[in-house]
């Protein structure tokens, strides 16, 4: 079980798998206003620097959920780097379908919303795990203007216009299901910069290591195409985000 191997190689050097920074994280963990103690159920949680990191700050414990067995191993040896093994536990495994054992105070899914098949159904996972009053964290992305062609929105590597809202209409998706938005937290031009702009020397460092492997024309495709992709697409069209909802 894993993901495709372009994402394992063009983001082994990520800490964090999505246009967040660092600082924006940290922004995020105390919006939540968590206690020490509280749990947290993190699907698709990639090298594990959210959880990792609200653990050390916040006292927090949980688990993480991921596909990747390159990410979820990074994942653990994060948790050793800052000290919060004991607190917080990765398992590489497949994150649709998953129902914590027992309800979670902060339920997230932050960037992989396709497990339960869309942001509605994402939703509706995330709360089988979430006591009542828990909170509830969806990272999508959405338009910060609308593709003038469907050409334009696959640019953004979206399968079409309407795979993604704009930011009112996917705040308002949310009232739809019966969800208050308590907080948000987006994505800024650094934090898509260092997201995508850090694949390319990953990419190229491979490409330098592996030049006789089977799958760097791929990656050398990759890395050739994707800078001008992202200033002509991605970079002018797409937003992110990570959006804090309760049930009404």
């Amino acid at each position: 079980m894993d993901i495709p191997r372009i994402f394992t190689v063009s983001e082994s050097a990520h800490r964090i798998h999505n246009p967040i920074t660092a600082d924006k994280l940290a922004t995020l963990g105390a919006a939540l206003r968590m206690e020490a103690g509280a749990r947290v159920l993190d699907l698709g949680s990639g090298s594990g620097e959210m959880l990792c990191t609200w653990a050390r700050d916040h006292g927090i414990g949980g688990t993480g959920i991921d596909m990747s067995p390159l990410f979820t191993a990074q994942a653990h040896r994060r948790a050793v780097a800052l000290g919060v093994a004991d607190r917080v536990t990765f398992v590489h495994g497949d994150a649709a379908g998953h129902v914590a054992a027992a309800p979670v105070d902060v339920a997230a899914c932050v960037g992989a919303t396709w497990i339960g098949g869309g942001v509605a159904g994402t939703v509706a996972l995330l709360e089988r795990s979430l006591r009542a009053g828990g909170i509830i964290l969806i990272g999508e992305p959405f338009w910060r203007r609308l593709p003038p062609s469907e050409a334009v929105a696959k640019g953004c590597l979206a399968g079409a216009i309407a795979d993604f809202l704009l930011l009112p209409d996917l705040l308002a998706s949310f009232g739809r299901l019966g969800f208050d938005v308590v907080e948000m937290v987006l994505a800024d031009q650094d934090g898509w910069d260092r997201y995508e702009a850090a694949k390319w020397l990953t990419m190229r460092r491979w490409l330098d290591a592996h030049p006789d492997d089977a799958f760097a024309p791929e990656v050398r495709a990759t890395l050739t195409a994707e800078p001008v992709r992202y200033a002509t697409f991605t970079r002018e069209h797409l937003g992110w985000g990570v959006f804090a909802l309760m049930r009404r």
